[in-house]
Parts: C-alpha cells; sequence; structure tokens
C-alpha cells in the first residue's frame, strides 16, 4: 500500500527527512512514533500529497506521490491532529457537506452515534469541546470508507472512555481490511493498535518491528512471583523467564500451591523508545 525509498525533505538548507525506508503492508496498522517535530507529520503530509517537493520515491496506492490525481483522495481518508471543520455548521451538516465531496459516502447517524454526539448532532460545532471535535474530525475521515486511513494523535485529548470508542473503531476498520498508517507519540496505544512501528526522532527511523518483538528484544525475560513460606509469610522471588523449569524453588511452590502471584517484568514501548533513541515520552 505504501512503499517509502531514499525519502529525503527539508523545509530550510538543513535535512529535516534523510534516507527514510518503510514499506506499510495491505491491512495493517502501522505506527509512526515519535516525539513532536520528529517529522512524523510531515511524512504523512507526504504521503498524502500536500507535500510533492520531496526527493526519494513515495508510492502510494501504487503511484507516486507527487503525481496522484484527484482521484486519489476517494480512496485515502485524513484525520490530522487539529479538527477541519466549519464551526458555523452543526456536526450533521459538516458531516453531509464532506461526504457530498465524494461519490460514495456513508449516512453521518450511525457514526455519530457511535462515537457519543447523535444526541448533540444539530449543536454548532462551535460550541463543541475539544475533545467533541477530536471525534468528529475522525469520523469525517470514514464517511467514504478510504482504501487507506491517516491518522494523526487519533486520541490526543480524549478521556479514556472516548478515546476507547475511537480505538475500537480503528480496530473494526483494520478488520474490514482497511489499511492504516497512525502518527502519535502515544506509546500506549501503539502497543495496542499497531501490528508494527517505526521510532523516528529527527527526521531519521531508528528502529522498526513489531511492538512485541521490540519488547522481547529488551529484556522481557524475567518473572517476579509472591509466594507463601512454611511460616505462611509473603516471600518475593524473580526467575528467569526461558529458565522457570531450573529454578527449583519457583517448581516447588507451584507444586506445593503456595503462589501468591505472578507476573512478567517486561519493558514498556516507551522504555524501549527511551532506549533506542535516548529520548523519552509521558
Amino acid at each position: 500500500m505504501i512503499k517509502v525509498e531514499h525519502l529525503s525533505f527539508s523545509y530550510t538548507k538543513h535535512p529535516f527527512i534523510e534516507n527514510m525506508n518503510f514499506s506499510v503492508r495491505e491491512g495493517e496498522i502501522f505506527g509512526f512514533l515519535g516525539p513532536s517535530g520528529a517529522g512524523k507529520s510531515t511524512v504523512q503530509k507526504i504521503l498524502t500529497a500536500l507535500i510533492p517537493a520531496y526527493q526519494g520515491s513515495v508510492q502510494v496506492l501504487g503511484v507516486e506521490a507527487k503525481q496522484h490525481k484527484k482521484s486519489f483522495y476517494e480512496q485515502i481518508g485524513v484525520d490530522f491532529e487539529f479538527p477541519s471543520l466549519y464551526e458555523k455548521l452543526t456536526a450533521r451538516e459538516n458531516l453531509h457537506f464532506f461526504a457530498s465531496l465524494y461519490q460514495h459516502s456513508l449516512p453521518p447517524e450511525p457514526l455519530l452515534e457511535r462515537v457519543g454526539l447523535l444526541l448533540e448532532a444539530d449543536k454548532q460545532v462551535s460550541a463543541y469541546s475539544k475533545g467533541m471535535k477530536s471525534r468528529l474530525n475522525f469520523i469525517k475521515a470514514l464517511m467514504h470508507e478510504p482504501r487507506l486511513l491517516f491518522l494523526d494523535e487519533p486520541t490526543s485529548g480524549l478521556d479514556p472512555s472516548n478515546a476507547r470508542l475511537v480505538k475500537d473503531l480503528i480496530l473494526e476498520q483494520k478488520a474490514q481490511g482497511r489499511t492504516i498508517l497512525l502518527t502519535t507519540h502515544n506509546m500506549h496505544d501503539a502497543t495496542e493498535l499497531c501490528d508494527r512501528v517505526a521510532f523516528i526522532v529527527d527526521g531519521e527511523i531508528r528502529a522498526l518491528d513489531t511492538p512485541h518483538h521490540l519488547i522481547m528484544s529488551r529484556g522481557a525475560s524475567r518473572i517476579s512471583y509472591t509466594y507463601l513460606d512454611e511460616k505462611g509469610e509473603e516471600k518475593q522471588g524473580t526467575s528467569q523467564l526461558q529458565k522457570t523449569g531450573e529454578d527449583a524453588n519457583l517448581v516447588r511452590i507451584i507444586a506445593e500451591n503456595r503462589i501468591v502471584s505472578i507476573h512478567s517484568s517486561e519493558p514498556t514501548l516507551n522504555d524501549i523508545f527511551s532506549e533506542v533513541t535516548g529520548r523519552r515520552l509521558q
């Protein structure tokens, strides 16, 4: 769906994005993770043909991005971090207007209901909170059932309940076969949603892999457990994940049903990002 080779771009004489390479497979959620100013949004704008003055090759849906025609926008949905809505129109009017720009579109009411906005559908967007605008902007990107979705910080500014609504909708889009490129600095969202992630810092990709492989390759190798000793007092123990069968104490207390709790001690994606890039998010 996306193939980027030797992409370079700069707003000034100094390189901003330099020799970037990655691809996105059909039906996957690909995450671009990095701090503000790392180049995530700029890459999205290049991929969506908003910035044609780049060097290298950027193929989206099999066509070089700078050569896409107007019909390209029938196949992609874009939800940038800052909502692009008409404040004097209602939510329903906004969605009807944007739907009219496409050859095919869904009725707005089911989408409004999914993100908890149906009862507010006839209220002017100017009266909406930041989170309400964010949810409305998100479903605006879904109305024409695009093949490829570009989502920029889709849960930014949302409370946990509404963030869950949006994440569930993202996973539904994937289940329907859509490809999603997600840019975020929220490592929890990336771990939950993304099939693969790329760490981007200062316009460079520092690592690219599945969240699971990134975590497991850097020390997800220990478990901690609490157990009752012979006197009934709680004790702590640790063991290497790959050698639990060789831990005589652990084997014995499991056999004697004296385990109180047990959990793995894998690092978070944020820990991995910090280790790889020298930066820390959240």
